[in-house]
């Protein structure tokens, strides 16, 4: 069973910088005989407030021959409280309408596949919980099957016991939560985008991957995180067990968002500090 796992693509209609590397990617993955594809989120660079780009980022995931199941990102859907666009009803309800469910399960070659909604991680309401009930079930019959979890967010990013990394990762409570689930239901793999670094490693039994971005690079905008700064894609083999290869896609361009964020994200500037 292969899987290729794409992240991040931040497509447009308005905002077309990144949508340059969708040809070349579609291109690689048709040519790699794969049997689904799962995209971890941030498929949009405004879907939370912008029903175009999600319609219009969907009509180019329509264009893949291959099985799809996408979650939701951040741009897609909000983040938490207090920041500029959190997750609620109307955001919820326009990912769901247009692009399809923000949670699903699959199974297939004596796996089960799992896409989590990352971005109710860490809001303690009732999405969040349903979805952990969800979780449970999921995983509790899931008849013998070994388990991958695909989400937007890693579960940390530095130390498996960090403290709350605000923006980057999952929050410690919900992610003790998910590291009790991952090792009471042989989790085998734990594959997420978000950050736009690419980087394997491990915990406990459990691998981790960060699949690299689709559309661009941070620069000297955010501090330097595990892995490597590079444009592509995963290609997850299942078997008795998994291996992931991190690629980076012929022909793509790793835009760097430092020199296009006033464009794209302005919202994202931080001020400049006043010149005494």
């Amino acid at each position: 069973m292969k899987i290729i796992q794409i992240t991040d693509t931040h497509f447009s209609p308005g905002k077309p910088h990144f949508n340059g590397n969708w040809a070349p990617l579609l291109s690689w993955i048709e040519a790699t005989g794969a049997d689904l594809i799962v995209h971890t989120g941030d498929l949009t660079v405004d879907g939370a407030d912008k029903d175009v780009d999600i319609t219009f980022s969907m009509d180019l995931m329509r264009q893949v021959s291959i099985p799809m199941l996408i979650v939701p990102g951040n741009h897609d859907v909000g983040h938490l409280n207090g920041s500029d666009q959190p997750v609620n009803a109307e955001r919820l309800s326009r990912w769901r309408s247009l692009a399809g469910d923000d949670r699903w399960l699959e199974d297939a070659a004596g796996w089960r596949f799992i896409g989590l909604n990352s971005l109710l991680l860490g809001h303690e309401d009732d999405e969040e919980e349903a979805q952990f009930e969800w979780l449970h079930q999921a995983l509790s019959d899931r008849a013998g099957r070994r388990v991958a979890l695909f989400a937007h967010k890693p579960l940390f990013v530095d130390e498996p016991d960090e403290g709350d990394t605000g923006y980057w990762s999952v929050r410690p409570a919900q992610r003790r939560r998910l590291y009790d689930l991952i090792a009471a239901h042989d989790v085998a793999l734990f594959a997420s985008g978000h950050l736009h670094w690419a980087w394997q490693g491990r915990f406990d039994n459990t691998q981790l991957t960060w699949g690299p971005s689709a559309a661009f690079i941070i620069d000297k905008m955010e501090r330097a995180m595990p892995g490597e700064r590079l444009i592509g894609a995963v290609v997850h083999e299942f078997d008795s067990g998994v291996e992931s290869r991190i690629v980076a896609v012929p022909g793509m361009t790793a835009y760097v968002l430092d020199d296009v964020v006033h464009e794209v994200y302005p919202q994202a500037v931080k001020p400049r500090e006043p010149v005494e």
